[in-house]
């Protein structure tokens, strides 16, 4: 996603996961905002995020609990290809 086109709900998105991010890389993934629209944010897994047996618990304990605490009207955090 272009910064320079970003929302500011888009740039508190990017914000949080730029706090987990760390996190992230350490176990050889990452993180990519696709969108915000309608309440839902949409991501794309990268790495060795992609192919994790629990990135579904790391999506909802880390990714949206992180975006949430910054953007609470979101309603849902979804993993896209």
């Amino acid at each position: 996603m272009n910064k320079d086109s970003m929302t500011a709900s888009e740039t508190k998105i990017q914000e949080a996961l730029d706090s987990i991010r760390p996190f992230l890389k350490k176990d050889g993934g990452d993180v990519e905002l696709i969108s915000y629209e309608d309440k839902v944010v949409k991501l794309r897994l990268l790495g060795a995020c992609k192919t994790c047996d629990i990135s579904h618990l790391t999506m909802k304990a880390g990714v949206e609990e992180s975006i949430k605490r910054l953007l609470p009207e979101v309603e849902e955090v979804l993993a896209v290809e």
